[in-house]
């Protein structure tokens, strides 16, 4: 949708976290039956990060919050909302989002968790961005966090290359300059949410000896109607997205799309016909974090100094739900 006045809500801190912990392709190859190659090829994934056992999603989503505020020359006591994307809580409840809030000595800020699947990160910022415009709040950290290797398959080897853990972080506030949101599209389609899923564990598929034996707490998808879907939405995302705001392909310095897979990554970048120099991509170092992917990938192209002032960026995602949206955003 495009904004029907100037106000605009822009991004004043970023931050991430990914646990020490680095699991390669070769690592992978002692464990299932694949390969370097084979994985290289179709994802574009090098190495993940793991958590360790004791870690859990809050634990990722703090450390990164603690370093967005730092950025933002903010305190915890600046914040006035918390929200959480994530697909991986830490507990069914309460949110994670209270978790951090408990983790990061928020007071009694209010804090709830967000669920779209890959897409949650871009939902909360057009969230965010209502509470804001409508003066509702001031200062909304927005968090992107998984763990999603504690609900992989580890033994299956379509579904434990793809997935790493990571959590990334934003400070969102009113922008008082020609920075911010310049416009964003969002979709969902919930009769195609039994091609990625996670089955077992909600109050459809209560937990059980039964389940567990049935590997139904681990994520299950058709991967190949997932690509389809994926490369179509997303190209349709991020399209309406430009038109939105009333620019086009030429005027944006890059895309940044959900690092999914290296494939969906540069098909979308060829649907759009965007340049691949503009594509970014950083799959290869952190595998599928979901939520987290975009909001690091900005961080990233901020700190290596590729963001300019002015700079228009164009961020777009698709997931589980099925979800997906997109956003123009002037840096």
């Amino acid at each position: 949708m495009a904004r029907k006045n100037k106000r605009r809500i822009k991004i004043t801190g970023t931050g991430f976290y990914v646990p020490d912990k680095v699991l390669t392709n070769a690592d992978l190859e002692k464990m299932v039956d694949t390969s370097d190659e084979w994985i290289t090829t179709r994802t574009g994934i090098k190495e993940r990060r793991v958590v360790s056992e004791d870690q859990a999603t809050s634990d990722l989503a703090v450390e990164a919050s603690r370093i967005a505020l730092q950025n933002a020359g903010l305190k915890v006591k600046d914040i006035d909302l918390i929200v959480v994307a994530t697909s991986s809580p830490d507990t069914i409840f309460p949110s994670t989002a209270c978790w951090v809030q408990k983790g990061l000595g928020a007071g009694y800020v209010p804090a709830f968790d967000l669920s779209a699947g890959c897409t949650g990160w871009l939902y909360g910022m057009i969230v965010a961005e209502g509470l804001i415009l409508n003066g509702a709040h001031k200062r909304i950290l927005l968090v992107g966090a998984e763990v999603l290797t504690k609900i992989t398959n580890m033994k299956d080897r379509n579904t434990c290359v793809l997935f790493g853990d990571a959590g990334a972080a934003t400070v969102l506030e009113e922008s008082h300059d020609e920075s911010g949101m310049l416009s964003s599209y969002w979709k969902a389609d919930g009769s195609l949410g039994d091609l990625l899923f996670l089955p077992g564990g909600g109050s459809r598929i209560p937990t059980t000896p039964e389940t567990i034996a049935q590997n139904l707490h681990y994520i299950h998808m058709k991967g190949n109607d997932v690509f389809k879907h994926a490369v179509k939405r997303m190209g349709e995302a991020a399209s309406e997205a430009l038109k939105s705001a009333g620019i086009t392909k030429e005027d944006i310095a890059y895309l940044i799309p959900h690092q999914a897979n290296i494939r969906i990554i540069e098909a979308t970048g060829r649907r759009l016909k965007v340049p691949p120099e503009k594509v970014y991509s950083n799959i290869h170092k952190y595998g599928n974090v979901s939520v987290a992917s975009i909001p690091i990938s900005v961080h990233e192209l901020y700190e290596e100094g590729k963001l300019k002032k002015g700079d228009i960026i164009l961020m777009v995602a698709f997931g589980a739900g099925f979800t997906w949206a997109a956003a123009a955003y002037r840096w």
